[in-house]
């Protein structure tokens, strides 16, 4: 495999600085332990911010950071305290954080905080690449550095980037609240691969990138920016092994007794988190006061212990959060404890593995109950450590893991008595019931543990230049644009089959908006002025519209997808005789389907009806557009009319009328000729399959084609077109 470089906001080594001392430790967070091991096994190479201000570090003792991390195979980002207190505690943790976890209210929009974002992602961006080489995997982390992919894509146009996004993406509805969406958005898609936990994120995604900028997609592949980039869930694994077999180690079992002496026979119910506001820890703790209050006979039989990591400590947020917590905690105490039992033991504090194994494995309940959480590894880690299958999990419904957790006891974590309930249920559960629960969801979490998810998404990254490769090699670059031109040269005889919409302009909200500009009249006029050439406009249109638009340059035209026919100096006629009788059938339908979807309209040709649903909600319009479709079919099988899906459209025509058939009468005509055919959409797939070996069949946008080549936009195939006239 190649060179792997993983950028993420921290490194997984900390520096900090007493005196003229500086200390390296090994960072606290998921993303640095999950992905230790993995690393471990490749060549690779880590970016990202030590954990320490450049401000306090003399310019010897940056070399001498930057020296030793190179050891380690990691390239630290220097950040002053003023890019920390804008970028990170800022915009990344008073703006991306609250409105991604669902506290809309929380959320602050600052545009220095923006402005520091974007300076510190270029910084993130030229560390990479004075390393980067040609073939590196680049694998960017989290929602700190949402604007790199796009960064590195500029100076790295074949580079493979993968980003994995380890926090919640937020619902269109919410997400469209940020000022900066657009580039937000178009930063990530500078990735060829996007990961998410869930397919609820990867969902929310799309969703936002089809309502914000209009990119579409088909099956989790999205074209943009002449490329093919995908999107997918790979839901993050833990070091199962490392967990499973924690008991073992003899440091785990010391504090597994001194825990056990202290706790006696009481059962222990653990709650362990950072001290986040989405976490859902008040919530969690008033529900254990309700559990107490509703059930005397538990009391001094139980004991909550409490981990809760520091987080964040100078945002206002965590301060009052902690506050709040700790009234609460001794609220409880006071009311329901007695001399010799304390209800929760309340610990502030990083705790190491040893110990944190040590209360995984000795708890006989775990509440994970966060209100939004991305995945929420704790989970997964209790789970593993239960070796002898005894435990209950207590698990929110709006955690990540949750998708692969099912047998866990699944509660709304805003509902306290749900979460009471579940506490009861936890302590009661018959031993029979835990261990068949806890071996299913071992067996899932051993084979697909954090090395496995690493795997997959890097073997999806290359799969996905797989597939680019195969785009590229079909795309009209710079050596087989000149060879079109060669060949436009020495002919004597030159046919050019064009589509209209999608293909010489761009989409329009109302098909009426788009009508031809300035440029490409004069584009039209001057290829069909050499007497060479024949332009013949093949288009779904209706004929009044292309005659109106296009009518008085000398082409020939085409309209309804070949219903009708104008020749260049002749009336319009029509290709055969066709029936319309059926639209009095199908109309109604199309009209209440219109009516049912805001945005919507029919549009009604001599020979067809089009339903448009561009500026319609794109999730509403899909449903909407099965329905509308399988409610047609079932009328239209003895009509001799088909229904037929286009871009943002459904069309209901004859089924004999096709490109590919009127195109015929040209191709008869013109033999020999230099051929040049472009399109963008289905209806252009049936003139591609038509075309003699040596034309120039050329669809525009990404995706399966009979065209020989591809174009990224109607600005490429226009500058192609210029050339030929030059």
């Amino acid at each position: 495999m190649s060179r792997l470089l993983i950028v993420s906001n921290r490194l997984p080594v900390s520096i900090t600085k007493r005196g003229r001392n500086l200390s390296f430790q090994p960072s606290v967070g998921g993303l640095a332990t999950g992905l230790s091991s993995f690393c471990g096994s490749h060549d690779s190479l880590w970016f990202g911010w030590p954990g320490i201000s450049k401000d306090t570090l003399l310019e010897k003792q940056r070399l001498q950071i930057t020296q030793s991390l190179k050891e380690q195979s990691c390239y630290p980002v220097f950040l002053s305290a003023k890019e920390v207190r804008n970028y990170y505690q800022g915009f990344c943790n008073k703006t991306i954080w609250p409105l991604f976890h669902y506290f809309p209210f929380y959320t602050v929009y600052e545009d220095r905080y923006w402005q520091a974002y974007k300076r510190v992602n270029k910084d993130f961006c030229q560390a990479v690449l004075r390393k980067a080489k040609s073939g590196d995997f680049i694998w960017i982390h989290d929602y700190q550095l949402m604007l790199l992919p796009a960064l590195l894509r500029e100076k790295l146009p074949d580079a493979k980037i993968g980003f994995f996004l380890h926090i919640p993406f937020p619902s269109f509805e919410l997400f469209r609240f940020l000022p900066w969406r657009e580039q937000i958005l178009r930063g990530l898609l500078g990735a060829d691969l996007i990961g998410f936990h869930t397919y609820d994120y990867v969902r929310h995604f799309l969703s936002s990138a089809a309502r914000i900028i209009g990119v579409e997609h088909s099956m989790g592949l999205v074209a943009v920016d002449n490329r093919i980039l995908k999107v997918d869930a790979f839901p993050m694994g833990i070091d199962y092994e490392k967990y499973s077999t924690a008991a073992e180690d003899l440091k785990v079992s010391r504090n597994l007794n001194i825990i056990r002496k202290k706790v006696g026979d009481r059962k222990i119910i653990i709650s362990i988190d950072r001290l986040d506001y989405t976490k859902g820890i008040i919530q969690r703790i008033e529900a254990f006061d309700l559990f107490l209050s509703q059930n005397p006979q538990y009391k001094e039989k139980v004991t909550l212990i409490l981990l809760a990591v520091p987080s964040r400590t100078g945002v206002e947020h965590y301060i009052a959060l902690r506050q709040r917590l700790e009234s609460l905690v001794g609220r409880i105490n006071g009311e329901h404890g007695t001399i010799g039992w304390v209800p929760i033991w309340y610990l502030y504090r990083f705790v190491p593995f040893e110990r944190l194994a040590a209360l995984y494995n000795i708890a006989d309940v775990a509440l994970v109950t966060p209100l939004r959480d991305g995945m929420n590894l704790i989970a997964k880690e209790f789970i593993a450590t239960k070796k002898n299958g005894k435990g209950v999990l207590i698990l929110s419904e709006m955690a990540g893991a949750v998708s692969e957790l099912g047998e866990a006891v699944v509660v709304n974590a805003q509902n306290k008595a749900a979460i009471t309930e579940a506490i009861k249920k936890a302590l009661e559960m018959p031993l029979e019931e835990q261990i068949e629960r806890n071996r299913l969801m071992q067996a899932r979490l051993s084979r697909y543990n954090v090395t496995r998810w690493a795997h997959d998404f890097t073997e999806t990254l290359t799969d996905v230049k797989k597939i680019q490769h195969k785009l590229s090699v079909r795309y009209l670059n710079k050596s087989l644009k000149e060879q079109v031109i060669r060949k436009f040269k020495k002919s004597s005889k030159r046919l050019f089959l064009l589509d209209y919409d999608g293909t010489l302009v761009g989409f329009a909200g109302r098909p009426k908006q788009a009508g031809p500009d300035a440029g490409l009249l004069k584009l039209l006029r001057a290829i069909s002025s050499d007497r060479k050439n024949e332009v013949v406009i093949i288009s779904g249109r209706d004929r009044t519209t292309l005659e109106t638009w296009i009518g008085e340059l000398d082409v020939s035209l085409v309209a309804e997808h070949g219903a009708w026919i104008k020749e260049r100096d002749k009336e319009w006629r029509v290709i055969e005789p066709l029936r319309d009788d059926w639209k009095q059938i199908i109309r109604p339908i199309i009209e209440l389907y219109t009516d049912r979807t805001p945005g919507s309209f029919l549009e009604e040709k001599d020979f067809s009806l089009v339903w448009h649903f561009r500026r319609a909600d794109p999730e509403l319009a899909y449903a909407r557009t099965q329905e509308l479709r399988d409610a047609i079919l079932s009328l239209t099988a003895n009509l001799g009319v088909g229904v037929f899906e286009g871009s943002k459209i459904l069309e209901v025509k004859n089924t004999g009328v096709g490109k590919g058939r009127i195109a015929k009468q040209w191709l008869e005509k013109r033999k020999n000729s230099f051929i040049l055919a472009a399109g963008d959409d289905y209806t252009d797939e049936d003139l591609f399959s038509v075309l003699p070996e040596k034309a120039f069949s050329i669809k525009i946008g990404y995706g399966i084609s009979k065209a020989r080549f591809s174009l990224g936009s109607v600005y490429e195939l226009r500058l192609l077109l210029e050339k030929l006239v030059k």
